[in-house]
């Protein structure tokens, strides 16, 4: 099978979208499927590339790593939609598959309709109106009126969970399938379960108010009386009011700010670490959430989202209400003076994780693709 992948940002540019469609296009090639991905470059990326497979970096006005402003994925749909065009024309894959409704969405619909090609949709989240309100409510107003048809005329649309399901369904009455965003559990599994004497605390995402950084320098400036680390990895624009935040709370030699990281070096400290703490406000499916519980971590989160479908509260982590200081201290507390608890947390982890494996999600998407080509044919 021949699939052109579209996304905006792709690693080491963006977030969790981009680390899905990479998984999972590795995890396409390794079945034999003939893969070709087209998304945006940034400082010259492409002479950095280093897939088994054709990744496409094409111009798109992007400035920053961890953000798309509104011209970059202006300039992404424009300059996309001609080079995915001499794609398509010269390459003929079988179908696409395209990651956020917006903005590689419209390049797909164009592209269906000029060469009688099927695409899939995959929605993360963020490209569903009233999803992240702060970041994408201004857009929507103007999109909206063209982003149905895109979702109307998808050959199969798919969602990374039950939340961004329903709040799909709240705007495009289509059918839409859950297929949780997987890891290679294999690569994330711990040869054993390390404990610190000096409990490690993970928060991996990016410096904006819907991952919730501030609240969580807040939390933890409450737990001072007890031993931990703290490690941030990330970026944004809040990240000066991080750094002043922790200045204020005294906590410079408790956190420890990464930055913008390759993915490997995250992989590492989650087999470092004990605890995946994210406060955040909305969340489609947090792939650094799987890529934890493969890990042997236990999660304190924003009971918000796709942290619902790989948290079981008391069991391998806590859920509570992102502006709900108190109770996330508690929880914390408890993972921090019960090391006992904490160990259980973290093999439960172990264990739910196995559905969210690689191979099985990887399959799935499989499995619909071909029903797309059989229904063509």
């Amino acid at each position: 099978m021949k699939i052109l992948v579209l996304i905006h940002e792709y690693p080491p540019i963006g977030g969790g979208g981009g680390r899905v469609a990479q998984d999972l296009c590795t995890g396409f090639a390794k079945n034999g499927h003939d893969v070709v991905v087209l998304t945006a470059d940034i400082d010259n990326l492409q002479s950095e590339q280093l897939e088994d497979f054709p990744v496409k970096r094409i111009w798109s006005a992007r400035k920053e790593a961890f953000r798309a402003s509104f011209v970059a994925m202006l300039g992404y749909v424009v300059v996309g939609f001609w080079e995915a065009h001499k794609i398509v024309r010269n390459w003929q894959p079988d179908l696409i598959h395209v990651h956020f409704a917006v903005p590689a969405g419209p390049i797909a619909w164009l592209l269906a309709k000029i060469f009688k090609i099927p695409y899939v949709l995959t929605a993360h989240l963020g490209d569903v109106p009233d999803a992240s309100p702060e970041k994408t409510e201004q857009w929507f107003r103007w999109i909206f009126p063209f982003t149905p048809p895109i979702w109307k005329d998808a050959a199969e649309v798919v969602a990374v969970s039950e939340f961004t399901r329903q709040l799909a369904l709240r705007h495009y009455p289509v059918d839409i399938t859950v297929i949780p965003n997987g890891v290679d559990t294999q690569q994330f599994a711990p040869p054993e379960i390390v404990t610190n004497e000096m409990p490690r605390i993970i928060f991996a995402g990016r410096f904006v108010e819907q991952k919730n950084p501030l609240t969580l320098i807040t939390v933890l400036s409450g737990l001072i009386d007890l031993p931990w680390q703290c490690v941030m990895f990330g970026d944004g624009p809040l990240r000066t009011e991080v750094e002043t935040a922790i200045t204020k709370y005294k906590l410079n030699d408790r956190i420890v700010l990464r930055g913008w990281v390759d993915p490997a070096e995250v992989v590492q400290a989650f087999g470092r670490s004990e605890i995946l703490f994210m406060p955040s406000k909305s969340e489609g499916l947090p792939v650094v959430g799987v890529q934890a519980m493969a890990s042997g971590m236990a999660i304190v989160a924003g009971n918000v989202g796709g942290f619902q479908d790989i948290v079981m509260p008391g069991s391998n982590g806590y859920l509570y209400h992102p502006e709900d200081i108190t109770s996330m201290q508690t929880g914390l507390r408890t993972y921090l003076e019960a090391p006992d608890i904490l160990l259980n947390a973290r093999l439960n982890s172990l264990k739910l994780v196995k559905k969210f494996d690689l191979v099985t999600i990887v399959a799935s998407y499989e499995r619909i693709f071909h029903e797309v080509l059989t229904k063509r044919e």
